[in-house]
């Protein structure tokens, strides 16, 4: 380090916002001295921990308790934070920044649907400068949920200018580390780009309840998979250490969300618990372990209730037993805990009321929710404005400041390690140069492909060659067109490639959300299925299916002349492979069952439980050219 140069030369340094690179020593500013050599600076703060302690003696209870939630926010078009009307706003379920800023003294926020990645970036910079000017100037942190896979999770974001991939799971069947590091290395400099320093993910939960409709956002139903590429994930989105170029990982839902008891999901009223009927709650556990090995900045804990598990049966961030006992005390965890979104409040949706998520507490009142998962070990709230409710129980002398302190040294800390003291904005003119990158799009195109697993492929039909007839069902067939001659009819086709998704079944209920859940039975019913298997009677069927759980599909797999399952693919990725412009690499991330009773036999919490599998965990095909 170089020690000679003037305090006005560090202060000049500071102020043109030099980059931030991290030391040996902690942190210092590197720029180009006139002569064009490269000059280091050393950093003159002090260690965070002294800087969090400076900070948090200077902070007011209402400045305290506003930091413990995160909630969402819209976001205009015009990248405005001022307050517009719905039709001009896409709003997600948030409302405006600004009086969450203002008025409630909170610098949390996610965000859901946006307009475009150059709109978000103006607004970021737009609410880091109405944070700037709040009493203390602390920094906003943003955070999202995924946006980089392309398929259909209900809970990964409209992908809005950023790479497509393969969902999680299709990173499962490809089970490359490299590969998931690789994307994650390439979202997080998107990500960097709109100011989103926190993902809400990854998704770890182990997907051996195969009714559940939160699988495509796993990696599948294997621990050590899971495990293995969950750590790379972590690397590739914090990096060694959590800094300046890092986003923040909130890995999610601790201790493990995939046994659901009929695979109800714990969103809703109608969850019935998480259940272990095979003793194997310490399996879930595994990629969790492997997360805390990686460093996650934050852990997520799930809303279901981990049913005769603890001495309570209730939600997990209302278990003093899973978030106190097992992971501070057991894991040594002392990263930020956020809670699941909506576990105090009612949302009231019109003439529909969504519950809180409160599950085996509901007879307490909002503040008395607060008040347990605080004492549960809990760090923050998410989906809540409500710091009011802190305040109160503060008043009444139920809550001391000195644990709301414990937790807003946490959150603070992360805030400072990843920069955001020293310098919150983004460089809108650099959203070009991030977004839209053709190596990006490549990786992302390729990944779907690969994550494509063949499943049949009777007398080597594939992959396809020259310019065969087909019809094409359910796929673009201007897309089509580029590979093959597209006909009109099953009657004039060499071959009809077939593209499905898996069965669902909607809830009976005015939640609109809930109904938007894939739950229900993996089965296609009579119609549907006559159809289909009336066409692969006609003409040499590809079916493609889009396993967002594991489909079960006996009749059609005998009835396929090539079967290919996909986990989030666009006609291009589909028709690559079929046409072998690409491999499917894809081994199942988690078994095909036989039937449906198969499935109803299964124990929730064990993988590789189906009695007679159609297809087993691990099963996938090559091509004859690529043994």
């Amino acid at each position: 380090m170089q020690d000679n140069h003037s305090e006005t030369a560090l202060t000049e340094n500071v102020k043109q916002k030099s980059k931030l690179i991290q030391t040996e020593n902690g942190f210092a500013y590197r720029d180009l001295n006139k002569n064009g050599k490269l000059d280091i600076y050393e950093d003159p703060r002090q260690p965070i921990e002294s800087r969090v302690e400076d900070l948090l003696s200077q902070m007011t209870l209402e400045e305290k308790a506003g930091m413990l939630f995160i909630d969402g926010v819209r976001v205009n078009p015009d990248g405005s934070i001022e307050e517009k009307d719905d039709d001009q706003a896409f709003t997600g379920f948030g409302q405006s920044v600004t009086t969450k800023i203002t008025d409630l003294q909170m610098n949390h926020f996610n965000v859901w649907q946006i307009p475009g990645a150059k709109p978000l970036a103006a607004w970021y910079n737009n609410m880091q400068q109405l944070a700037e000017q709040s009493r203390l100037g602390i920094p906003a942190t943003l955070a999202s949920d995924p946006r980089n896979h392309l398929g259909k999770n209900v809970i990964s974001m409209a992908v809005e200018d950023f790479s497509q991939w393969c969902e999680t799971t299709g990173f499962g069947a490809i089970d490359d580390p490299e590969l998931v590091r690789q994307f994650a290395e390439i979202a997080r400099e998107e990500y960097l780009a709109v100011g989103i320093r926190v993902a809400l993910h990854p998704q770890i939960d182990l997907a051996t309840e195969p009714r559940w409709p939160r699988i495509s956002g796993t990696f599948g139903e294997d621990a050590e998979i899971s495990a293995r590429l969950g750590k790379a994930y972590i690397e590739g989105f914090q990096g060694p250490k959590l800094g300046p170029h890092s986003v923040a990982c909130m890995t999610k839902h601790f201790p493990g969300g995939g046994p659901q008891k009929e695979g109800l999901d714990p969103h809703f009223e109608f969850q019935q618990g998480q259940i272990y009927p095979g003793d194997n709650f310490n399996y879930h556990l595994i990629p969790f372990e492997a997360a805390f090995e990686a460093g996650t900045a934050s852990i997520m804990p799930y809303y279901g209730i981990p049913m005769g598990q603890t001495d309570e049966d209730v939600a997990m961030s209302y278990n003093k037993t899973i978030i106190t006992t097992l992971l501070r005390d057991k894991y040594a965890y002392d990263g930020v805990v956020c809670t699941d979104w909506g576990l105090i409040t009612d949302r009231h949706m019109g003439e529909f009321t969504w519950p809180a998520r409160a599950w085996g507490v509901e007879h307490l009142s909002e503040v008395e929710r607060v008040l347990k998962v605080l004492k549960a070990g809990v760090d923050q709230f998410g989906g809540e404005s409500c710091p009011e409710l802190v305040l109160e129980l503060v008043e009444n002398g139920k809550l001391t400041e000195a644990r709301i302190d414990q937790s807003v040294r946490r959150l603070l800390k992360q805030k400072f390690e990843l920069g955001l003291f020293e310098d919150p904005f983004v460089d809108e003119t650099h959203v070009t140069d991030v977004f839209g990158s053709p190596r990006a799009a490549a990786a992302g195109l390729a990944s779907q492909s690969r994550a494509m697993t063949l499943l049949k492929n009777n007398e080597e039909v594939l992959p396809l060659q020259g310019q065969p007839k087909i019809f094409v069902q359910n796929m673009d067939a201007e897309v089509a067109a580029k590979y093959a001659q597209v006909v009109d009819s099953p009657d004039e086709a060499d071959f009809a490639v077939l593209r499905l998704d898996t069965p669902w079944i909607p809830i009976d209920t005015k939640n609109e959300f809930a109904r938007s859940f894939h739950h229900g039975d993996l089965d296609f019913k009579d119609e549907a299925k006559a159809e289909i298997l009336a066409l692969c009677e006609k003409v040499p069927t590809i079916v493609v299916i889009y396993l967002d759980r594991p489909a079960v599909i006996p009749e059609i797999s005998a009835a396929a002349h090539a079967l290919l399952a996909d986990f989030g693919a666009s006609d291009t990725a589909v028709l690559n492979t079929i046409f072998g412009k690409a491999q499917p690499e894809g081994k199942l991330p988690f078994e095909l069952p036989s039937s449906m009773d198969a499935v109803r036999a299964q124990r929730a919490d064990v993988p590789r439980d189906s009695k007679d599998p159609l297809y087993p965990f691990g099963f996938g095909l090559r091509y004859a050219n690529n043994k």
